[in-house]
């Protein structure tokens, strides 16, 4: 039975050893994959500059071999602002990207040097010039289409268009530098349109902005790249070729200066979570679908098939086998601990307890998403290959 390949030759020796002496579950996070998505990404982007959304993945190996590639990092909290400084990344590569932030912890990021900040709310504007005097701060923005990618962010994030005109100008008269605006279309967005839609909204209000007198010089158009899931997508080089026109169209040649921030782009197609199967079983004589059991789950790293949402490309070893689709769950006593139960995967009729299951492109947010004990399970184990 020959195993799947997942890398490029030396890194998959490397995973190889990993699968046949570590126990399951495990997370194996590539580095050559990550270092060439960094790359393609300044390709397609070469004016930008892209600051890595810490959240998806904040292994020390990880955002420091990102560091040494010369990206910038956005944080949503203290402590990851900690993580990146102890690598002895310079604040001026930093953001702080979260709108929902606590006073003390806006004077502690000042304090450490970081001068680049989101909002989206008075409130937050008013604690940025008491805490952060002077800094640069773009606004986040509400915009369409969010709703049509796999891991919608909703609308707890953002603001509308009257109101963000309204927080530039307030900033300003605040004395902080209101730099310009910031939207995210969703995470795993599928539909190039919703950047062209997104842009355009930016420019609405650049244009009502420049009646007032006021020039915007910074647009970050967030994150929301895709990963390599079971759903058909385009290739980046289409989303960056479209997303480009799309900003010649609206702002011309002179474009505000662009931030990215991507975070499963980057690293999602470079982990491979390895799993067990731990039960097979079906419900009634009768059941057309067999229960398949593994020692990972929702609570164990894979919160985002929630919803089916994310729909995770998933392997096992035994090939050229007969399959049949069945229900795919977690390990724990709790019913939400089911990952596929609507959209069923193949499987082959003779996969056996202690079969191995291959759960791909899950370098992003399952390091971070996995409990820290849930009935008693340990944190997903994650181990880097350089």
């Amino acid at each position: 039975m020959k195993p799947n390949r997942f890398f490029d030759a030396g890194s998959e020796a490397k995973f190889r050893s990993l699968v046949e002496k570590e126990s399951t579950p495990f997370l194996a996070v590539d580095l050559n994959t990550i270092i060439k998505r960094f790359e393609l990404m300044q390709k397609g982007f070469p004016n930008a500059a892209i600051h890595f959304a810490v959240k998806a993945n904040p292994h020390d190996v990880v955002l420091a071999k990102l560091a040494e590639l010369g990206s910038n990092f956005d944080v949503a909290s203290v402590q990851e602002l900690d993580k990146v400084l102890a690598l002895g990344v310079d604040p001026s590569r930093i953001s702080y990207g979260n709108t929902i932030k606590k006073e003390k912890d806006i004077r502690y990021s000042y304090e450490k040097g970081v001068r680049l900040y989101c909002s989206d709310s008075e409130v937050d504007i008013h604690n940025l010039s008491r805490c952060a005097p002077g800094s640069e701060v773009f606004v986040r923005i509400l915009v369409e289409g969010a709703e049509t990618a796999d891991w919608p962010l909703s609308r707890k994030f953002g603001c509308q268009p009257d109101l963000a005109i309204d927080l530039i100008l307030m900033a300003r008269e605040l004395g902080l530098n209101a730099s310009g605006f910031s939207f995210h279309v969703g995470s795993q967005q599928r539909d190039i349109g919703a950047w062209d839609a997104a842009i355009a909204k930016t420019k609405y209000i650049t244009d009502r902005l420049a009646e007032h007198g006021v020039s915007i010089s910074l647009l970050n158009l967030g994150g929301g790249f895709p990963a390599t899931y079971n759903q058909k997508m385009h290739p980046f080089e289409r989303y960056a070729k479209s997303i480009n026109r799309f900003l010649r169209e609206d702002f011309g040649k002179k474009h505000p200066r662009l931030i990215l921030e991507p975070g499963r782009f980057l690293v999602g197609d470079a982990g491979v979570l390895v799993s067990e199967v731990v039960l097979v079983s079906r419900k009634s004589r009768d059941d057309v679908n067999r229960w398949v059991y593994t020692d990972v789950g929702v609570f164990g790293g894979l919160i985002e098939t929630l919803g089916e949402s994310i729909k995770y490309r998933v392997v096992c070893d035994r090939n050229g086998a007969e399959e049949e689709e069945v229900v795919l769950a977690g390990p724990t006593c709790d019913s939400m601990d089911i990952m596929y139960q609507f959209n069923k995967y193949p499987l082959p009729l003779s996969l056996e307890v202690g079969d191995k299951i291959y759960w791909l492109s899950t370098g992003a947010y399952t390091y971070t998403y996995s409990s820290v004990e849930f009935n008693g399970f340990p944190p997903l184990k994650t181990f880097v290959i350089d």
